[in-house]
């Protein structure tokens, strides 16, 4: 029985989109009240590189992961509250599997290189100074090399409300509607909290670090203006098609998990940043499906644990 859950998957998937909104909140936390402010154009770079180490699975194969990612954007703001962009980004998963004692569904090479590309268009817009609206219309690609490229595409929109509760609070409900490779589209209610606690310690949903792409829970301590540390979870699922050529062409893979990390930031400037990251992927599941969506076959793997580098530049 599959064990991961299609509302966590999609809500991942929801919020992902959400990268290019949540980040400039959380880069610039001394920023102007909603309305104030200068506007105008600014651009941003980030990305990292992770490498998860031999994680076993239960057919007595293993596997490893490296995932590199680099995210680009632009956006024209005219004021704290109102707000255009346009995000690209590409992701590379390179998975290693070692063939174990006993023949088994991931023993042989299952898959190898998955790239993701993606594209966002996050539009916000301030009612008043407590009150924002947003929608984010997004398209993204992810396949295994040698997939066609018409066959792993999928795309969505979400839009919601957000309500500010003073300095410290911003709560806000949304709903989306995103489809997925040979699953039924699924239109779902999301949440989104930045919660700041006190002045250096801070509880926030949104984006993930970098590299890693899940967004999830995440409780930061800032102990001034060059370092900072934090540790979160989340859910973390990647769906993609597979070689058209290969063992089952046209298929889909899938690889979910729980990551739990904990971060160390240094700030070279109010713009730009490097962290070390480093965790371990729990409750993790591998999943090969034929090209229709019919499972063939479906393995755990042991926790794994996960070390990387991600920076941000804004301009």
């Amino acid at each position: 029985m599959r064990r991961t859950s299609p509302l966590l998957a999609t809500v991942t998937l929801l919020l992902t989109c959400l990268l290019p909104l949540t980040a400039a909140a959380q880069d610039k936390p001394d920023s102007p009240p909603p309305g104030q402010g200068p506007g105008g154009w600014s651009q941003f770079t980030r990305g990292g590189a992770v490498y998860q180490f031999d994680a076993d699975i239960e057919d007595d194969a293993s596997f490893t992961v490296t995932r590199l990612n680099l995210e680009a954007g632009t956006g024209y703001r005219w004021n704290r509250q109102n707000s255009v962009s346009l995000a690209l980004g590409y992701t590379y998963d390179g998975y290693s599997f070692a063939q174990g004692k006993e023949p088994g569904a991931f023993a042989n090479e299952p898959w190898e290189d998955i790239h993701t590309f993606s594209l966002g268009i996050p539009i916000r817009y301030g009612i008043n100074n407590e009150w924002s609206t947003f929608v984010i219309p997004s398209v993204r690609s992810t396949g295994e090399s040698g997939a066609s490229f018409s066959d792993t595409l999928t795309g969505g929109v979400l839009g919601g409300f957000a309500y500010r509760f003073g300095e410290r609070l911003t709560i806000g409900p949304g709903i989306g509607v995103i489809s997925q490779l040979e699953e039924s589209a699924t239109v779902i209610p999301i949440l989104i909290i930045n919660w700041k606690i006190t002045d250096k310690l801070s509880l926030e949903t949104g984006r993930g670090q970098a590299a890693t792409l899940g967004p999830g829970l995440t409780l930061n301590y800032r102990a001034n203006d060059k370092w900072s540390a934090a540790i979160g979870g989340r859910y973390e699922k990647l769906r993609f098609r597979l070689d058209s050529s290969a063992g089952n062409p046209d298929g889909i893979g899938e690889d979910s998990s729980f990551p739990l990390f904990a971060s160390v930031t240094h700030r070279f400037s109010p713009k730009s940043s490097v962290s070390l990251i480093g965790g371990v992927e729990l409750g993790g599941e591998l999943r090969q499906e034929d090209e229709k969506g019919n499972r063939i076959a479906s393995e755990n793997y042991d926790p794994a644990p996960f070390l990387g580098l991600t920076f941000g530049i804004r301009f």
